[in-house]
């Protein structure tokens, strides 16, 4: 009896154990996110040892992002959840979203400089990406922390607006500019590209770095913040923070770099025009979303893996493993899809992707009829949509040619009678059918009208 109770107790502190290795990194493990992809590189390369020992402690933690658009995009996504890693590592996140730095313009990875943006539109992005940064951190904690006795230290989302906008130019440059060496700042990759093109370089974007690391000085004077997260292009802004820090205070600072996403063709993923996957529901539905990772080819499933999921070294091992011998069931890429969604869009946003995803590509009636009005619009947005009475005895053949269908009511009801046209998925074979509201009429007061698998036709019944 004592030998079973003994076995017992070991089952439960493996579990345990177990429990803790998924939900939970230990502080002097953050840098094995290398290992998974997520941390590609740090800053200085030279001070790996005390990088590593000081990550033994809790520190805060910050990564920027500027409101030069209305929402994130899915390449802001990486350096979010090596933010959320660091945080379930037991250290303090801080987001900075740039009110102050969009008007300056980063000159990395572009070829001239941004247009100015009105103060209007700049206001406008900062409350979406605030939202989009709430959720997701809100997601992450609901959906993904499960040691619940483990509270997660909380994270601050902060505009950069609010501490430049109480400095004079003459203030700023006579005390923090001092302590930067044009010569220094003229060696960064994205000045010296600039100033060898055509278009050359502004003042406001060549100080862009100076802004950058003036937000790091205000977050280690405010909240002893040692560590940005940034993109690896953002590597030669961090050292600019870098430099400029450690000449002010005798402190080990470092920066984190995550990968840039390229698509198959090296183009970067995330704003480009056919590769926009945005984090805002409005731009890129749950659906387009999920779609997208569903249909990741199988050679990248397994860095997706490590990159987007919080799953253990041994589960995605598994996944890779049984996508390797059943591969027509996607099992591994629904895992990155399912993960993603519902990190940016919650539960109800995969509930939703996951529905629209039945309703086109399985022709679920039952999931068909849960749509909203404004989700069919949404999903079927390519088909015409009509609004028509419900007229007593309106039959199947005449409607066909009402909502253009068919030009003639002789090849609706030749179509008609061969099976070629569905009423919310179901295949109707007479042409003199009825349509009722009870039987044909969804909640939405939407019918589906189908000709063969994908010219559909949306029809608002109104009174």
């Amino acid at each position: 009896m004592t030998s079973l109770k003994l076995s017992l107790r070991l089952c439960q502190r493996v579990v345990v154990s177990l429990r803790r290795s998924y939900c939970s990194v230990s502080p002097r493990n953050v840098l094995k996110l290398q290992e998974r992809g997520v941390i590609q590189s740090v800053f200085p390369t030279t001070l790996t040892h005390e990088v590593e020992k000081q990550l033994g402690q809790p520190l805060t933690v910050y990564c920027g992002f500027d409101p030069t658009a209305d929402s994130l995009h899915i390449g802001n996504l990486l350096a979010i959840i090596a933010m959320l890693h660091c945080q379930r590592a037991g250290h303090s996140p801080i987001c900075v979203v740039g009110g102050a730095t969009a008007k300056i313009g980063d000159p990395s990875g572009k070829t001239k400089d941004r247009e100015p943006m009105k103060q209007e539109m700049i206001d406008r992005n900062i409350a979406s990406i605030t939202e989009s940064l709430e959720r997701i951190f809100a997601n992450h904690q609901k959906y993904f922390w499960r040691d619940q006795d483990k509270e997660l230290p909380g994270v601050r989302i902060l505009n950069n607006n609010d501490w430049y906008s109480q400095q004079t130019v003459v203030d700023f440059l006579s005390t923090l500019g001092r302590k930067f060496r044009v010569g220094s700042m003229m060696h960064r990759e994205s000045v010296r590209t600039r100033l060898e093109s055509e278009e050359g370089l502004s003042l406001t974007e060549f100080t862009y770095q100076v802004f950058q690391a003036c937000d790091w000085l205000h977050l280690y004077e405010k909240y002893n913040c040692t560590v940005q997260v940034g993109g690896s292009d953002q590597l030669g802004n961090i050292i600019s923070g870098y430099e400029f820090l450690t000449k002010i205070h005798k402190k080990l600072f470092f920066g984190l770099m995550v990968p840039l996403l390229t698509t198959s063709s090296g183009e970067k993923l995330g704003k480009s025009v056919n590769n926009s996957m945005w984090l805002n529901p409005d731009k890129t539905t749950p659906f387009k979303l999920y779609q997208y990772f569903i249909n990741l080819p199988d050679s990248d499933v397994e860095t997706y893996l490590k990159l987007f999921t919080f799953m253990t070294k041994r589960e995605i091992q598994d996944c890779v493993a049984n996508m390797r011998e059943r591969p027509e069931q996607r099992r591994s890429q629904k895992k990155i899809a399912e993960t993603i969604v519902k990190l940016v869009h919650g539960e109800a946003g995969l509930e939703q992707a996951v529905r629209w995803t039945e309703v086109l590509f399985q022709n679920k009636a039952e999931s068909l009829a849960l749509l909203s009005d404004l989700e069919v619009k949404l999903l079927f947005k390519n088909a015409p949509f009509i609004s028509l009475p419900l007229v007593p005895g309106l039959k199947l053949g005449s409607l066909c040619c009402k909502i253009k269908m068919f030009k003639k009511e002789d090849e609706a009801i030749n179509k008609i009678r061969f099976g070629q046209v569905r009423v919310n998925f179901q295949i109707e074979t007479n042409p003199e059918l009825v349509l009722r509201d009870t039987d044909h009429i969804l909640p939405s007061d939407i019918t589906l009208f189908t000709l063969g698998k994908k010219n559909h036709f949306v029809v608002k019944w109104v009174s």
